[in-house]
């Protein structure tokens, strides 16, 4: 099923045409796409910070050979051990053709371009679908002026990133062909819509997030925020291990902070989204995200285990208060737990006792 929704990447840029599209959002509104163009491999990274540099040896000690600037996509040839950086732990690099990049600033990703269906399937809420964003990212436009979200209205070229997962409810043809989808936010949205071009979306199934081991019900998961480490028990049975990143533990300036930290004991999941828009206090604070997969809630009214897209700094504290995972890694928890969800309405909230127990820990 997924294979067929693949198309080549000739015949992507091809599609795409030469130089800029217009296409009419409304009577009044115009707006530019772009398709871009992605280095040739199986395997990308996309910049994730605002600035790195390309090293000749993979250490901050060794010359810069170039500079690339935030989301800037490399051919990812392999990762490797060199020294961390002054102040940082992990020591992961990444060998590009050009030289080496700090691998915490790099996010994994492929460029797989979908084609785009010409009918969205029914929903309780209406036509729509859950789709993933398969290529590095994809400019987006706003549909309903102006922007309620504050990311959005300080960023004049929105984008949306691999793995990022939103809900598709519109089509259309642009005046050049090319089919665009409406994307929109189910859960936790301020109200921002958007176009965005379908074949960078690649629609979720509802065969894909059926339930893991489903008839075992002595699972608890383990966090170990001392080691940054997550593990899936079926009894005494270890079945899932994973790196992640909880609560930072340190401030900007490297001072031991609390009002970050992931809360320690046995928390059951309360609540769980197949996506949901998170934002400042109702997930910790200073941040405006959109599109975050495979969300489990389990402790107060924003901590959770889910899909991260912003860094690749796994094993190491960095988030306000959340586990990050890596997508592969939300995604089998977000299917293994309980309670179950189902691809539509793509949400479930349990009563106490809750679902399956998550107990963060420090050795």
């Amino acid at each position: 099923m997924e294979k067929s929704n693949r198309i080549s990447r000739r015949d992507f840029l091809k599609l795409a045409g030469v130089g800029t599209a217009w296409f009419s959002l409304s009577p009044v509104m115009r707006a530019v796409a772009q398709a871009p163009v992605f280095p040739d491999g199986p395997s990308l990274g996309r910049v994730c910070v605002g600035k790195v540099d390309l090293r000749a040896r993979p250490s901050v000690d060794s010359p810069s050979v170039g500079v690339l600037y935030q989301d800037g996509v490399v051919s990812w040839l392999r990762e490797v051990v060199g020294p961390a950086p002054m102040g940082r732990v992990n020591r992961r690099w990444v060998e590009t053709p050009e030289g080496y990049i700090y691998a915490p600033s790099v996010q994994p990703v492929r460029n797989m371009p979908n084609q785009p269906v010409t009918q969205l399937p029914e929903s309780s809420g209406g036509a729509g679908m859950w789709a993933e964003v398969t290529v590095p990212y994809v400019d987006v436009v706003l549909a309903n002026p102006p922007a309620r979200s504050p990311s959005i209205k300080d960023n004049p070229t929105p984008r949306l990133y691999y793995s990022q997962l939103m809900w598709i409810d519109g089509i259309r043809t642009g005046s050049q062909g090319n089919i665009l989808y409406r994307v929109n936010e189910k859960y936790g949205t301020l109200g921002d819509i958007f176009w965005a071009d379908a074949r960078a979306f690649r629609p979720i199934t509802a065969e894909e997030i059926t339930p893991i081991h489903p008839g075992v019900e002595n699972k608890r998961i383990e966090v170990n925020v001392d080691y940054q480490t997550l593990s899936c028990y079926e009894g005494e049975t270890e079945v899932y291990y994973c790196l992640i990143s909880s609560g930072g533990k340190w401030d900007a300036e490297g001072n031991v902070v609390d009002k970050w930290s992931t809360p320690v004991g046995p928390h059951p999941i309360w609540r769980k989204l197949v996506s949901i828009h998170m934002l400042g206090g109702t997930t910790g604070a200073g941040y405006d995200l959109p599109g975050i997969a495979w969300t489990s809630l389990f402790s107060g009214e924003g901590v959770a285990i889910h899909s991260t897209f912003w860094h690749n700094d796994y094993g190491v504290p960095r988030s306000h208060g959340c586990v990050n995972a890596r997508p592969e890694d939300a995604k089998w928890i977000f299917r293994w737990t309980l309670p179950v969800v189902a691809y539509d309405p793509g949400d479930m909230t349990v009563q106490m006792p809750g679902g399956t127990i998550v107990k963060v820990v420090e050795s």
